[in-house]
């Protein structure tokens, strides 16, 4: 079982992927909880890399890096986890890609899928898009987390709102495997909505 999630800055996606790994963790069910990128320590010298030369690399080598973090974070970390019959749950994966490069970079979805072939050929089997107002998305990372702001919460409001069209339309790609959560409700509800999800989908109880 493969599941990700997704979302804007401030959207709850890592809050709410967390609250999932521990609630199938307390059930004894063999769970991995990562995230991209840095889901190892070698992908965390290729974040490092990405965030201290954000927007002074071009667009394909950034798009490049992530494809590299992601190749390595797949066969290192996520593949041996599914053989092993785990619950891998991962924080952003390559929609990410689609989005941030393929949408807001212009870079377009061929390019992304190119050079991102062993994802495309390993998607997750659910992936939760928590869907916020970029507003209230940049009014809860600047009252959550004022001193640890990365490079994408300082952006404007036009890119974040840039953002959101992206995984719209990323929904409309893939309805079967997108579930859009509607981010402003309460954590609890959310929370809900996503065990209820998934214990339809994988035929689970929890």
């Amino acid at each position: 079982m493969f599941i990700s999630f997704e979302g804007c800055e401030g959207s709850g996606k890592t809050t709410l992927s967390i609250a999932l790994f521990q609630k199938l963790s307390s059930m004894s069910y063999p769970i991995l909880l990562t995230k991209e990128p840095g889901g190892s320590n070698f992908n965390l010298d290729i974040k490092q890399i990405l965030l201290k030369f954000y927007n002074q690399i071009d667009f394909r080598t950034e798009a490049l890096l992530y494809a590299a973090d992601r190749t390595e974070h797949l066969k290192n970390v996520i593949l041996p986890a599914l053989d092993k019959t785990k619950i891998v749950i991962c924080d952003r994966y390559l929609d990410s890609s689609l989005v941030y490069q393929g949408y807001v970079r212009g870079l377009g979805d061929e390019f992304i899928r190119t050079i991102n072939p062993l994802a495309c050929q390993n998607l997750p089997d659910i992936t939760f898009y928590l869907d916020l107002d970029p507003k209230i998305g940049l009014q809860r990372i600047r009252t959550q987390r004022s001193q640890q702001m990365d490079f994408f919460d300082l952006q404007n409001l036009t890119f974040h709102q840039k953002i959101r069209e992206g995984y719209l339309q990323i929904v409309k790609q893939f309805p079967q495997r997108i579930c859009v959560i509607d981010a402003q409700q309460p954590l609890t509800l959310i929370q809900k909505n996503i065990e209820n999800k998934i214990e339809k989908l994988f035929q689970i109880k929890l």
